[in-house]
């Protein structure tokens, strides 16, 4: 017969083996764990002075970041412009509408910052039974002010 201790020594193995198995096994065949990110921070304590400070910091520092990726008034003036300069006829009614040849010329005129707008995907989303296969100015320029 098995002493208690022997009896506990068993089933803390088994307990083991079970959660292993149903956890994905041992550590060396599953290592996709080891490649996940680390993705929550605590935040810092009251007491925690110096890295409440650096907190704030990164924080500001992205947000100048960001702001600086927003295009300006004077930017969006001049992106209306080229957009109009390069519309493409005929007009649907009021709607100034322009190809994609015309859309690629006023995407390398328009500085860098308007670069990341002048692809073909966001093009083709808003491309609507346009039988010239035209976007409309006014759309797109929306679409600009909206993600920018």
């Amino acid at each position: 017969k098995k002493s208690e201790q022997e009896l506990k020594d068993e089933e803390m193995e088994l307990f083991t083996k079970y959660y292993m198995e149903w956890k994905g096994g041992k550590k060396s065949d599953n290592i996709s764990y080891a490649n996940i990110p680390r993705f929550y921070y605590r935040l810092p304590a009251e007491d925690e002075i110096l890295l409440q400070k650096l907190r704030e910091e990164s924080r500001a520092v992205f947000l100048q970041r960001k702001s600086r990726e927003l295009l300006d008034n004077e930017e969006l003036q001049n992106l209306w412009f080229l957009l109009d300069k390069h519309q493409t006829s005929p007009m649907i009614g009021e709607e100034a509408m322009i190809n994609y040849e015309n859309f690629l010329k006023v995407g390398e005129k328009a500085g860098p910052k308007c670069k990341q707008f002048f692809t073909a995907k966001i093009f083709a989303k808003l491309l609507h039974n346009d039988p010239y296969g035209r976007i409309s100015i006014m759309q797109f320029f929306n679409y600009v002010m909206r993600k920018g």
